[in-house]
C-alpha cells in the first residue's frame, strides 16, 4: 500500500507493519467514533470530503459502540437515559426497539455497527492516539499503530476512559473493593455485602437502586441531592445545555448537565424515597482499613466503596497543543461551541455543551461544516 492511497476500514496494525515510521496525511482526523464522531464523519463525507486522503476516523474500541459497549447490563432500552438517532439513519432501522428488555450495551454497538457499515465510514480500529503536537502547520497525531498528519481535528474522545475517583486520605488502606461506575456490571455481585455508594448524579441513584435491591447501602454525596418536582423534557435540557455553553465561552471548565436541571423525582426516585433508600448521608473525610470515617468520628464498616464520581474529559493526548488556559478550562467559540479559540483548526464535540446526547449530532455536524469551510476544503 503506497502512503497516498486511501485507507478504508483498515487493521491499524497491519497497516504499521507496511508503513512503519511514515506518516499518513489526511486534511481532517476525527478521534473517537461515538456518537459525536460518527455524526460528524456522516457530515464531513456529505460535504464531499473523500474518506481515507480527505478524513479518516480512528478509533480505540475493538468493534463498533463507543462508551455504550461497556455499560452495565441491566441498562436496557426500558431505561436508559436517552438514545438519539444518528443522522441519516434511525435507530429503529437497526434494531428491535419493540424489545424493552435488550440491553443498551447490546443494541446500540448493533446500531453504530450497521450505521459504519451503510454510510462506508472510514473508522480504523483499534488505534489509541497517545499525543498530538504541532510541525510545519500540520498536526501529527501519535498513536499506538500508525502515525498521522492532519490539517485539522475533530476531538470526540468522549469521557468514558477518564474515570473521575477522587482519592481520599486513607484510599489505599481499604481492604475491600473499590470499583468505579465503567466498572459496574450487575448488582449481583454484591449480593451480601455492604456497599456505600458515592456520588449524587442519576447513575449513581440509579446504581443505588439497584444495588439496594440485594444489599445493604449506603448513599454519600459532597453536596445535598437537589431533588425537583418536575417533567424533565426536551426544552428543558436544551436549556441546560445552554447554560453548559455559556461557561465554555466563556473559557471556564464545563459543569455537568444535571448540576444545572437537577434531578427530576421521577416513579422510581419516588419509589426509592418511599423505601428511605435515598437516606443520603454526607461525604466522609477518611477511608479506613474497614470503612470510611466522618469528620465527628463517626465509623462506618463496609465491603465495597462504589465511586459514581463522574468522568473527565478524555484530552489529555492534546496536552500538548496547550489548550487548556488558568481557569482550567479551554474557550470555546464556533455556532455550537466546539471550536477551540486558541486554534480553529480544532473541534471537540463531546466537550461541554456536546457531552450530552441532545447535543452530540449537532455538534458533529457544526463542527464538520465549520471545519471545511476554516480549511477551505
Amino acid at each position: 500500500m503506497e502512503p497516498d492511497k486511501d485507507i478504508h476500514h483498515t487493521d491499524s496494525l497491519a497497516l504499521n507493519k507496511v508503513l512503519p515510521d511514515i506518516f499518513y496525511k489526511v486534511d481532517i482526523l476525527v478521534i473517537g467514533a461515538g456518537q459525536a464522531g460518527l455524526s460528524a464523519a456522516y457530515h464531513l463525507k456529505r460535504e464531499g470530503i473523500k474518506p481515507g486522503k480527505g478524513f479518516v476516523v480512528l478509533d480505540d474500541e475493538f468493534g463498533p459502540g463507543g462508551a455504550w459497549q461497556h455499560r452495565w447490563d441491566s441498562l436496557t432500552l426500558s431505561n436508559v437515559n436517552g438514545i438519539n438517532d444518528l443522522p441519516g439513519m434511525g435507530f429503529a432501522d437497526a434494531v428491535n426497539t419493540k424489545d424493552k428488555e435488550l440491553q443498551a450495551n447490546i443494541a446500540i454497538p448493533k446500531y453504530y455497527e450497521q450505521y459504519e457499515k451503510t454510510f462506508e465510514l472510514p473508522v480504523i480500529r483499534p488505534v489509541r492516539v497517545s499525543e498530538v503536537t504541532e510541525r510545519n502547520e500540520r498536526f501529527i497525531i501519535r498513536t499506538n499503530g500508525i502515525q498521522f498528519s492532519a490539517r485539522g481535528l475533530i476531538n470526540a474522545t468522549g469521557t468514558w476512559k477518564t474515570p473521575n475517583c477522587p482519592r481520599y486520605p486513607g484510599w489505599e488502606k481499604f481492604q475491600g473493593r473499590q470499583l468505579h461506575t465503567g466498572e459496574y456490571k450487575n448488582a449481583g455481585e454484591f449480593a451480601g455485602k455492604h456497599v456505600i455508594i458515592v456520588g449524587g448524579g442519576i447513575s449513581a441513584i440509579q446504581l443505588l437502586g439497584e444495588v439496594s435491591e440485594v444489599t445493604q447501602t449506603t448513599w454519600v454525596t459532597r453536596r445535598p441531592p437537589d431533588f425537583r418536582k418536575y417533567e424533565f423534557t426536551p426544552e428543558l435540557g436544551h436549556e441546560a445545555v445552554a447554560m453548559v455553553e455559556k461557561r465554555v465561552r466563556a473559557g471556564l471548565p464545563p459543569d455537568s448537565v444535571v448540576s444545572v436541571t437537577g434531578l427530576p423525582i421521577t416513579p422510581a426516585i419516588e419509589k426509592m424515597l418511599k423505601k428511605g433508600v435515598l437516606d443520603r448521608k454526607p461525604m466522609f473525610e477518611e477511608i479506613t482499613a474497614t470503612g470510611v470515617r466522618w469528620a465527628d468520628g463517626t465509623i462506618l464498616d463496609a465491603d465495597v466503596i462504589f465511586w459514581n464520581t463522574g468522568f473527565r474529559h478524555s484530552l489529555d493526548h492534546l496536552a500538548p497543543l496547550k489548550l487548556m488556559n488558568d481557569k482550567g478550562g479551554i474557550e470555546m467559540t464556533g455556532r455550537l461551541a466546539t471550536q477551540v479559540a486558541k486554534d480553529p483548526r480544532i473541534h471537540l464535540t463531546g466537550y461541554g455543551p456536546s457531552a450530552s446526547t441532545i447535543g452530540a449530532n449537532r455538534a458533529g455536524r457544526a463542527a464538520a461544516k465549520e471545519l471545511i469551510e476554516f480549511l477551505k476544503l
